[in-house]
């Protein structure tokens, strides 16, 4: 493996085409302003490096990054490739990761718009994220303890599974199918329209209209809090644990909860029911 140690790169395709290379400690930066570093590599690993320029890694296969960071000027950073590792670095610029499959990004710290599109078999663990657009068309994602904040995250994903995660975001999981997400906290409005076999186990779950045009919805032992409105057309089996400002319209299926201040039912198609412990059935077909 041949080492790159201590080095300053700025030329276009600096790497370009690079086989089992072992990059310590070198700067990508400076006045050439080069692109495309280390595109179409493969068996790279990286570490302690600095990246401040575009493209670095497009269309390569096993690459390790480790102690890195790629800053906000280093664009687009990680698109087409295959076998990614990223641990404990900086990911700063916008559209970091695109089109990837088989990405693994632990203890690492992301601030990316428009991060992990048409991204499959993603494993993120112990990593913070701000970032608008998180992970849309992405599938197999397996999360724990991540933190994000940001809007319209994880639109239209599919077989994933999140734990013990921290969600501050608006629209989340337009879309998503066979989604499970379990000991986890889920702030924001409008969560999860037109889902489909979404489950929330042990959540705590925040903000207007959520859950609405569901199919297959299902919640287990969470809570709700300032959730107005919920459930409005969708298919749905709940057990809440905690009285809910308000249900709108549920159309099937049955939520068990301790109490509604308000249940609104003035849809003639909506067959939901809901359960409380004050009054056996205070809605129904």
């Amino acid at each position: 493996m041949q080492t790159y140690r201590n080095e300053t790169f700025d030329e276009e395709r600096a790497l370009y085409g690079a086989d089992e290379v072992n990059v310590i400690s070198c700067r990508f930066d400076g006045p050439a302003d080069g692109e495309s570093a280390l595109k179409e590599s493969r068996n790279v690993e990286v570490t302690d490096s600095y990246f401040n320029l575009r493209y670095p890694f497009w269309h390569d296969d096993n690459i390790c990054i480790n102690k890195t960071e790629l800053t906000e000027g280093c664009r687009a950073a990680l698109w087409y490739s295959k076998n990614v590792s990223v641990s404990d670095s900086m990911l700063h610029g916008i559209k970091a990761l695109r089109e990837c499959d088989g990405v693994k990004i632990k203890s690492c710290d992301i601030v990316s718009p428009e991060f992990g599109w048409f991204v499959n078999d993603i494993e993120m663990m112990d990593t913070n994220v701000v970032s608008e657009y998180f992970m849309l068309h992405s599938d197999r994602l397996t999360f724990d303890k991540v933190k994000l904040t940001g809007k319209y995250s994880f639109q239209y994903i599919k077989d994933s599974v999140f734990t013990n995660c921290e969600f501050d975001t608006k629209d989340a999981f337009w879309h998503a199918k066979n989604v499970t997400v379990k000991n986890s906290i889920i702030k924001g409005e409008y969560l999860a329209w037109y889902s489909e076999n979404l489950t929330f186990e042990n959540c705590t779950i925040s903000g207007t209209q959520p859950l609405c045009y569901c199919k297959g919805l299902k919640l287990i032992n969470c809570r709700m809090i300032g959730t107005d409105l919920a459930f409005e057309k969708s298919e749905v089996d709940a057990s809440i644990q905690n009285e809910v400002d308000s249900i709108k319209n549920p159309w099937s299926g049955i939520i068990r909860v301790p109490g509604v201040k308000e249940v609104i039912m003035d849809d003639a198609n909506a067959k939901g029911r809901i359960i409380t412990d004050k009054q056996k059935i205070c809605a129904c077909a």
